[in-house]
Order: structure tokens, then C-alpha cells, then sequence
């Protein structure tokens, strides 16, 4: 499909978005530098985001992986580990700066990244004419008109991966029903996380769908440098900790007002605190020192020492250390309406996790990490602060939880074995085929 309206109604929407982001090209080189000053955009691969390589493209086959962000690249890992194991060069694309810098120091080697263009058609031509990739997988739902005509037009093999279609988002595309089934019709296959993405996906045109399962349950833990590990473990020593990870803007108050309520108990109480976006480590330092707390920021090289009540990990790539260093966490995103965080690298840690009432991003494994017990609900700073205390003050329930949730997430995996599998085929396509 190339955008024209070939089909009464079916395609004028994508037609108009073709020429709608065509039309806006000239001015998006001002939203890119607005959103470079902003720390949104990295200056100097701006042009990656126009489709201009910023790196040269390997001889040989060539699969290219798509994820949105952290948590849909990282979930990509273990398939890019087995593609270059079979020799093919991977092509990672992301569009923030967290995720470059996270693939950063976790891609293998014959891996590597670039931001993904703005979806304007001669920035995907750029793209694709110059990666030439064999093989497309797009991870979740970003699933982007211009870009997949592009690949298309080219006769390029192109998977969803992990695919997801929530109840409301199959809402609202079946209000125009006919372009939702142009767009997935571009997909040689649909390799759905549940029995319930694939029907809501069948319903919306997708001519051909698997339930495969979620692969983020066979993403290993993130790794840690085991002398940082031990350096701050000597360090916080016998203080009790606990963490708060992946928080969004709203929870840090209440994360520190759980804090103060459980000072009565844990005088020497030391409470971790990392953003989802690690900018926001500044403010939440101002957040803890109103409130006479003393925070120190780990971009800045701070130790969680003694006299300091709040440590802000604002830093990237991280989170498995300091998973490893707290008994208990709770996973951000829950307390305030954005649907929460992963909780499975924390589960694979021995961590014991707490979370609120705001999970819909992920809500099959809560659902189950809450029935098996391994993970408790929370919905203020009040329940937060009884339900660190609990786990603090009694050690054999949080190791009862830790085990639960290892265990839950463990029997959730396998997906990445049955993505395999039916990638198989596409896989050795691209022996014969590569060029």
C-alpha cells in the first residue's frame, strides 16, 4: 500500500497523514532542536532522527528491531542476542535518549543502534534505502503508517513482536475499522502476548496471528558491576533500605511522606528513589530537602552515606544494582494514572514489590504476582509506609514474597522460544535472500 485512497474510505486517513507529515517536514528541524535544549533529543544525532546514518552500515544481512523505549527495547534483547549468534547484523532502533543510552551497554556485539526517524516519508526512505534491512520486528504497538508502506514498497518481511492491543486502544480503532485493517495487513505476522491481543488484533484485519506469550518474562535481570554492589552494600551497611523505581512526577511526594511515617520506627531509614527519567533527579532532591531530608544525587557521584536520608538514583542503567541492594520496592507509575512499570526485573532480583492501584500496562503479571503473592497493592503514602514496615520488620515475609515472584515470573516465560520459532521461517529467508 502506498497511502492512495485505492479503496473508497479505507486508506484517506493514512492519504492524509502522508501528506499531512510530508507537509510539516520543514518545520520539524525546529521541534527537534526545541526538544534537544530540552534534553529530549541528542544533539549531535539529530540527523538519525531525519533519517541520516550516524553509523556505517555492516556488509551481510541485516535484521532491524524496533522498540519505543526502555522497556520495549530491553524486551527485544534476548531475540538480538539469538540473531547475532546467527550471524545477521542487528539494527536496534529506539526514539528516546534513556534507551540509547541503556542499549548503549547492553546490546552485544554486531549490534547496534540508531534513533528512529520522525515518520515523514523521505526521512523512511533515507532510512531504509540506506540499512537495506532483510527483516523487520516491531515491538508492541508502534506501528507507524509512513514506515510501513516504506517497507512494504521495498518487499521486506515485517513482524510485530510482543504485540499488544489494549481494550481501549481496540476501541478506538474501531472507529475507523477500515484503516486499522489497512495498516496491520502490512504485517506478515502478528506474535501476540496474549489470547486476548490476538483476537482484538483478528478482529482489526490482521491477516495473520500468534499467541506467542510476553517475551519481557525471558529478559534476564539487569546486570550490576559486582564491585559497585559490594562498595555500596559496605556502605548502607545495616541501615535499612528500601527503593522506589521507575517513579513518575506525583509519587515522589508521597514516596517521601511514606518516608517520614516510617521514621519513628527505622530512625536510620534510608528510602532509594529512582526516576523513570533520570532528569527529574534535581527536583526531587529539592522535593526531599522541603522536607528536611538530605538527598544525594548519584549523577553526581554521591554516596548513600549515613547522614543522608533520601539517595536519588538518577542515573541510566542502573536499576540492578540498586534492585539488588533493597529488600523491598515499589514500582513506579502505579500511585498516579500512567499504568505502571515492569515489575518483573525486580521479581528475577528477590526483590519484594509493592505497587498501586494504576497497572494497565501491565496488568496480566500484577495480576498474577498479586494472586500468587508476591506482590502487594498500595494506593497512599499511609498503606505504602504499613507495607514497607511490614516487610522491614519482618524479613521471613518479604523472602516469602521474593520466592513467589521469582517463581510466578519463571512459570510466565518461554516466549522468546515460541518467537523463535516462528521467526524461523523469516530467518532463513534471509540466508537465501540476503544481499
Amino acid at each position: 500500500m502506498n497511502g492512495r485512497i485505492t479503496n473508497g474510505q479505507s486508506t484517506w486517513p493514512l492519504a492524509a497523514y502522508r501528506l499531512a507529515t510530508t507537509a510539516l517536514s520543514p518545520f520539524l528541524g525546529m521541534l527537534l532542536a526545541y526538544r534537544a535544549r530540552h534534553g529530549k533529543e541528542e544533539p549531535a544525532r539529530r540527523g538519525e532522527r531525519r533519517g541520516v546514518p550516524g553509523r556505517e552500515r555492516p556488509p551481510g544481512p541485516l535484521a532491524w528491531l524496533h522498540g519505543a523505549s526502555v522497556g520495549e527495547t530491553v524486551s527485544l534483547l534476548p531475540v538480538v542476542e539469538r540473531l547475532t549468534r546467527q550471524g545477521f547484523t542487528v539494527l536496534v532502533t529506539s526514539g528516546t535518549v534513556t534507551s540509547a543510552r541503556l542499549l548503549a551497554a547492553r546490546l552485544p556485539g554486531r549490534a547496534l543502534h540508531q534513533y528512529i526517524p520522525l515518520d515523514v516519508p523521505a526521512y523512511m526512505d533515507r532510512f531504509l534505502d540506506y540499512w537495506r534491512p532483510d527483516l523487520v520486528l516491531i515491538a508492541e504497538s508502534e506501528i507507524w503508517p509512513n514506515a510501513l508502506t516504506g517497507i512494504r514498497e521495498r518487499g521486506v518481511p515485517v513482524l510485530l513482536l510482543n504485540a499488544r492491543m489494549s481494550e481501549r486502544s481496540f476501541r478506538r480503532w474501531q472507529r475507523l475499522p477500515a484503516t486499522a485493517g489497512a495498516m496491520l495487513r502490512h504485517f506478515d505476522l502478528c506474535l501476540a502476548q496474549s489470547a486476548a491481543d490476538g483476537e482484538r488484533l483478528e478482529r482489526l484485519g490482521a491477516p495473520r496471528v500468534v499467541v506467542a506469550g510476553n517475551i519481557k518474562y525471558d529478559v534476564p535481570a539487569p546486570p550490576a558491576n559486582p564491585a559497585t554492589v559490594a562498595t555500596l552494600s559496605a556502605i548502607v551497611g545495616e541501615r535499612p533500605v528500601w527503593i522506589a523505581g521507575s517513579t513518575h512526577p506525583g509519587e515522589d511526594e508521597l514516596i517521601l511522606e511514606a518516608h517520614r511515617l516510617l521514621t519513628p520506627a527505622y530512625p536510620a531509614l534510608l528510602t532509594i528513589i529512582a526516576p523513570r527519567h533520570p532528569e527529574r533527579g534535581a527536583d526531587i532532591a529539592a522535593l526531599a530537602a522541603a522536607r528536611n531530608l538530605p538527598a544525594g544525587l548519584r549523577s553526581a557521584g554521591v554516596l548513600p552515606e549515613r547522614h543522608f536520608a533520601v539517595h536519588v538514583a538518577d542515573t541510566i542503567g542502573e536499576l540492578g544494582l540498586f534492585y539488588r541492594l533493597a529488600p523491598v520496592a515499589f514500582i513506579g507509575g502505579s500511585l498516579v494514572p500512567h499504568g505502571g512499570q515492569n515489575p518483573i526485573e525486580p521479581a528475577k532480583l528477590g526483590t519484594a514489590i509493592l505497587h498501586g492501584p494504576h497497572v494497565r500496562n501491565f496488568a496480566d503479571v500484577y495480576a498474577a504476582l498479586d494472586q500468587a503473592g508476591g506482590a502487594w497493592p498500595v494506593d497512599s503514602a499511609e498503606t505504602l509506609a504499613g507495607a514497607v514496615y511490614a516487610l522491614l520488620s519482618q524479613p521471613a515475609q518479604a523472602r516469602a514474597m521474593t520466592r513467589a515472584a521469582a517463581a510466578t515470573v519463571n512459570a510466565l516465560g518461554g516466549a522468546v522460544e515460541t518467537t523463535m520459532q516462528a521467526i524461523d521461517p523469516y530467518i532463513l529467508h534471509m540466508h537465501l535472500t540476503a544481499r
